[in-house]
């Protein structure tokens, strides 16, 4: 006689199926391409508009087409690609209210990953680092280059916040903002720009300064914004 208790699958009383070990195994692939998709939009290896052949990635990655088209879908729900009827799936063109949002969001979230830090945090070694980079970019005029450190930059002062779901929102965020960087019309004024204002921000964080950083990365953001967005409204409206 059996008693009326049942288990509910994942806890002590009962163990996986091996079905249910391979869904596990064979789902968590497609997630990890979709990774590697998305550094390469974020290190503007995919420009916006472009037309991704499955064919070419499939043999690059060594994957199936299944696999590739499952993290294609997963990247269009993160607003990364389009799928267009009949013509294939493109790295999407964002618009200036894609814009507006993608900063409401950078501003609600990165001055909160630094305001309350008192002393020297752990991992700021890891921002002065991206800065090194954006120097390097810079002596060697590599404009593209300059903007990958940026968002490196942006990246490691989340990441000092310690919250590994912060740290999967500002990949998703910074991998859609480089989509937003291919339409400023002087990369090298911006870039520059945002590196003499990320070393100040990197200082004030050094001098124990949480709240100051704050402030200082809140104003350069909104000073991006602003550029970004008459940017967006100066350019030629997109074929997409």
């Amino acid at each position: 006689m059996t008693s009326g208790t049942t288990t509910a699958p994942g806890t002590d009383g009962a163990s996986a199926r091996p079905l249910d070990q391979v869904v596990l195994e064979r789902t968590s692939i497609p997630e990890r391409v979709a990774a590697v998709l998305r550094s390469w939009i974020a290190e503007a290896r995919l420009p916006p508009g472009v037309r991704l052949s499955e064919e070419r990635i499939c043999a690059e990655l060594a994957i199936s087409r299944n696999t590739l088209r499952e993290a294609f879908r997963l990247l269009t729900h993160e607003r990364l690609l389009l799928h267009r009827l009949n013509r294939g799936v493109f790295v999407r063109v964002l618009g200036v209210e894609d814009v507006e949002d993608l900063y409401r969001v950078r501003k609600l979230v990165e001055p909160a990953a630094v305001r309350e830090l008192r002393g020297r945090p752990a991992g700021l070694d890891r921002v002065a680092a991206a800065l090194a980079e954006a120097d390097a970019a810079g002596a060697r005029q590599d404009w593209f280059g300059l903007g990958t450190a940026d968002l490196h930059f942006h990246r490691a002062l989340t990441a000092l916040a310690g919250s590994p779901r912060v740290d999967e929102l500002m990949d998703r965020v910074l991998a859609e903002l480089r989509l937003v960087f291919h339409v400023v019309p002087d990369l090298r004024s911006f870039h520059q720009r945002c590196r003499e204002e990320n070393r100040r921000i990197l200082a004030l964080l050094e001098a124990g300064d949480g709240a100051g950083a704050a402030e200082a990365l809140t104003g350069c953001l909104d000073s991006a914004e602003r550029e970004l967005v008459t940017a967006y409204r100066e350019r030629p409206r997109a074929s997409l």
